[in-house]
């Protein structure tokens, strides 16, 4: 098969890249220079994108600003690349004859969904309340995309969850009910590209939790508790390394809808993260790092 990859020189164009490359052509467009990108040049340029759709079975878009860029990029910014991009690439892709098309979104546009002092259980039904000009442009990039979606080009949507490098204690937790591992990511969507079904479907990529819907009022009062109950072998890794575990918990992402329909396993947790922080990888972050965060 032959994949189009947008945003491939990006931290999760590259997991996707590794995830696709040993069975499937992949031909990578971004602006900036990777071994991973064939093309660069931007992705919501025409001329940039009709060499690269020929011959092509299908398109994954992962490009476009997120997070990190709100405050430095214009608005105007993040609507031609994030929603007339997306526009642009899919009406192309399906011109060409494309047979599937793949999008990267994200769990950060339920934004106001997360109830203060509560903790939410959040899935696939949840309505997305989004904050940012990020969360709003791929929003509206999903409803383009649900409504342009035909039997001829089905959609799968991705929104995956949180997955870069952060301070280990917060990583490692994140991991049981708001994070996931780029690799996991890069899984999720190989699997996509295979999946039977409606012409539109969307699915959260979430780190395995072992938490149930029923822990969420105990969470929000009381994490600590209900983290020795559900995972207890981090409290006591937590415990050895004098790492404290939270009072809270706000939000779980559940995952399970991409487990059952796709057959997708998360293989990396909270135990990958730790084991990533002992060999100093630049995975993970020291428990006082400081580093430029941006809030979901």
């Amino acid at each position: 098969m032959k994949i189009v990859l947008t945003g491939s020189s990006g931290r999760i164009g590259r997991a996707i890249f590794g995830a696709l490359a040993r069975e499937h052509e992949v031909v990578g467009i971004d602006r900036n220079v990777f071994s991973t990108t064939h093309i660069i040049g931007d992705c919501a340029d025409p001329d940039v994108i009709a060499p690269a759709l020929e011959g092509a079975d299908a398109v994954i878009h992962t490009a476009g600003p997120h997070a990190p860029h709100v405050g430095v990029w214009s608005e105007a910014e993040f609507e031609r690349i994030n929603v007339e991009g997306t526009r642009t690439l899919f009406d192309m892709a399906a011109a060409s004859g494309v047979k599937r098309f793949i999008y990267t979104s994200t769990t950060a546009l339920y934004g106001h969904a997360i109830a203060p002092r509560e903790c939410t259980w959040v899935d696939e039904t949840t309505e997305p309340q989004p904050k940012s000009i990020y969360h709003r442009t791929k929003f509206a990039a999903e409803k383009l995309l649900e409504e342009s979606a035909t039997p001829a080009m089905p959609v799968r949507v991705m929104r995956m969850s949180r997955c870069f490098p952060e301070p280990a204690p917060a990583m490692a937790l994140y991991r049981l009910h708001r994070g996931v591992d780029a690799r996991d990511v890069g899984t999720g969507h190989a699997l996509a590209l295979s999946h039977e079904g409606a012409a539109f479907e969307r699915f959260i990529l979430s780190g395995a939790t072992p938490f149930a819907k029923e822990d969420c009022q105990s969470l929000a009062s009381n994490a600590p508790e209900v983290i020795r109950q559900r995972a207890p072998a981090l409290a006591e890794a937590f415990d050895r390394r004098g790492w404290t575990l939270p009072r809270t918990i706000d939000r779980v992402y559940d995952a399970s809808a991409a487990q059952r329909e796709l057959g997708w396993q998360p293989r990396w947790g909270w135990e990958e993260v730790l084991a990533q922080y002992d060999r100093d990888s630049i995975e993970v972050l020291a428990p006082d790092a400081t580093y430029a965060r941006k809030s979901e």
